[in-house]
């Protein structure tokens, strides 16, 4: 690409599905081209609760490492995949926060046009997996972003059956283990196609 889609992954997870999900649509983006920021939003949860899981614990500190996301990322992106586990059907307040904090980016409307989706998990079959992308994507809508969900324009999504983003049934205290090749092949593929329709959209407004 003489102009390659940047491309920000930024997700929470508690105890490595996300990042297990993140990492796989990060792969995929840069296969396809792009160049992929992947940031891991703060932890807000106190100490002693993180200390309580030993798995969350454990991920806690083995993602210590990884980028925070800064509103520098966000203006750098032609598209952004954010990707939360489900909380109560809702977005978790981890990433819910790094959100609250765009909003001089989105009264200078550099937000806007942008390419975003969303991916999450959740450890029940019906555990608020839609649910949850829907209300991160009413975020979008105020953000005045384009939204790419997956649909089904792939047959791997007729496999994982969710047509608003990349979705996973996380096996409780095996969670990021669990990721299986469904859930990769339907990242892999949510990645694809955001970073296509971005170019497009990229390599039109630079025409």
């Amino acid at each position: 690409m003489s102009h390659p889609v940047h491309l920000a992954v930024i997700y929470y997870s508690a105890t490595g599905t996300g990042t297990e999900i993140a990492n796989e649509i990060s792969k995929a983006a840069e296969e396809a081209g792009a160049l992929v920021r992947v940031r891991k939003v703060s932890e807000l949860a106190p100490q002693a609760a993180i200390d309580s899981n030993p798995r969350w614990a454990a991920h806690h500190a083995a993602t210590s490492g990884v980028p925070a996301p800064t509103t520098d990322d966000i203006e750098w992106a032609d598209a952004v995949i954010f990707g939360s586990p489900s909380r109560f059907g809702n977005v978790a307040s981890q990433l819910k926060q790094f959100l609250d904090t765009l909003s001089p980016l989105w009264s200078q409307n550099k937000l806007a046009d942008k390419v975003y989706s969303g991916f999450t998990s959740a450890t029940t079959l019906h555990g608020g997996h839609e649910s949850t992308l829907l209300a991160l994507y009413n975020t979008i809508h105020h953000f005045g972003g384009i939204i790419v969900p997956p649909g089904y324009t792939d047959a791997v999504k007729l496999v994982d059956g969710n047509p608003y983003g990349t979705s996973h049934q996380a096996e409780p205290g095996n969670e990021a283990e669990s990721v299986n090749v469904h859930t990769r092949n339907a990242a892999k593929h949510q990645a694809t196609r955001v970073v296509k329709i971005a170019q497009v959209l990229k390599s039109g407004l630079a025409s």
